[in-house]
């Protein structure tokens, strides 16, 4: 498959909204033991978990290590894809391809550099040279040609987008001194536009708190459709999230999109906070390198962080009150789509969500 030397607007491709139709979605199966609990044995079942939630509505690929191949494919059910895939880890929304699609139907890859939210500045594993290559690999089992950036780094969760030329950041991660820190935030712009296919870029200031991807804004604020967004909220002005909600509405209040339309915004109250047991942190080995996980630690939990897919949308829940709120939340917001809670809290003590462990293949033809 070519690498291309062009970009996606000057060839006629955009990414599309993850509301529109899918040809599937890729995973990465889980199993490093300074990232997972107990060698990933309790987020394997959670992530078998939503293999089979999603594998009801649209096509699965599970990219799997040679070491973990065996015990992936014996778990899963029959109609989910296993493949052989070397990896660091299982972040397939920041280091897979974005994949992009022309008025044809005509799909193609966008390969930026992946470098562990930060490299050696404030990087969350070393190495990450196997994730960097998942993005071409996708490419090649898709058969699709790619856009390589060697010099623009960049993670799928960061950014998302209305399909109608509209992206959202957040600037506490794209500015980060880790990415793209020799760019300024109009360089960072326009190769946004330049290989997303968009007019316009929304920078929320920051994203959910102690979240150690530098504030992705797939945890903070999500398209619902062109024009309408959710935003993670809390009414207590004592949490510290509270602060950083309030400054994200008033950015977005006071914005408008690439069609020139004020946002909808929709408020979905985060979880009480969510700290890490002992039992949980003693169950994940300590490594140079890694992130430790300490008992105490509070994990940034959202419920924004959710995958829409053709039909359903797979939200994630925590056994809190707040769970019954999201869940008729997004009943009103996606009326044509079936609510798919899963219990996510081992996905969550891995550093994400459900929508940082899936990515989206476009339909094609």
């Amino acid at each position: 498959m070519k690498k291309l030397n062009t970009t996606s607007k000057q060839d006629g491709f955009r990414m599309p909204g993850e509301f529109e139709k899918h040809a599937g979605t890729y995973i990465i199966w889980p199993e490093r033991p300074d990232n997972w609990r107990l060698g990933g044995k309790p987020a394997q079942e959670v992530f078998v978990k939503v293999a089979q939630t999603i594998g009801k509505y649209e096509p699965v690929t599970m990219c799997v290590s040679k070491e973990q191949y065996s015990n992936a494919r014996e778990m899963l059910p029959d109609y989910v894809r296993v493949v052989e895939m070397s990896n660091n880890d299982s972040w397939i929304r920041d280091c897979g391809a974005t994949f992009v699609v022309n008025d044809n139907k005509e799909v193609r890859g966008i390969d930026w550099t992946f470098n562990s939210w930060g490299g050696l500045v404030d990087g969350l594993y070393f190495p990450w040279d196997q994730d960097d290559k998942v993005a071409m690999k996708m490419c090649e089992l898709e058969r699709v040609d790619r856009y390589r950036l060697d010099d623009f780094i960049l993670e799928g969760g960061s950014i998302h987008v209305d399909g109608e030329g509209t992206v959202m950041t957040t600037e506490e991660c794209l500015l980060s001194a880790g990415r793209n820190s020799s760019m300024t935030k109009e360089e960072i712009e326009k190769v946004l536009c330049d290989y997303l296919n968009c007019e316009k870029v929304l920078w929320i200031p920051r994203g959910i708190y102690n979240d150690e991807t530098n504030g992705h804004v797939d945890n903070m604020c999500s398209f619902v459709k062109p024009g309408e967004v959710v935003l993670a909220w809390t009414d207590d002005e004592n949490d510290p999230q509270y602060e950083r909600s309030l400054e994200a509405y008033n950015y977005l209040t006071s914005v408008t999109d690439a069609k020139g339309r004020k946002l909808k915004i929709h408020k979905i109250l985060t979880p009480s906070p969510i700290l890490i047991t002992k039992e949980e942190s003693l169950g994940v080995d300590a490594v140079d390198g890694t992130l430790p996980r300490q008992e105490g630690d509070r994990m940034a939990a959202s419920y924004v962080n959710y995958y829409v897919g053709n039909g359903f949308v797979a939200l994630p829940v925590f056994n809190d009150p707040h769970d019954k709120l999201a869940i008729e939340k997004l009943e009103e917001l996606y009326p044509d789509r079936v609510i798919e809670p899963i219990y996510a809290r081992e996905i969550l003590l891995g550093g994400g969500n459900i929508h940082c462990i899936t990515q989206q293949l476009p339909a094609g033809k």
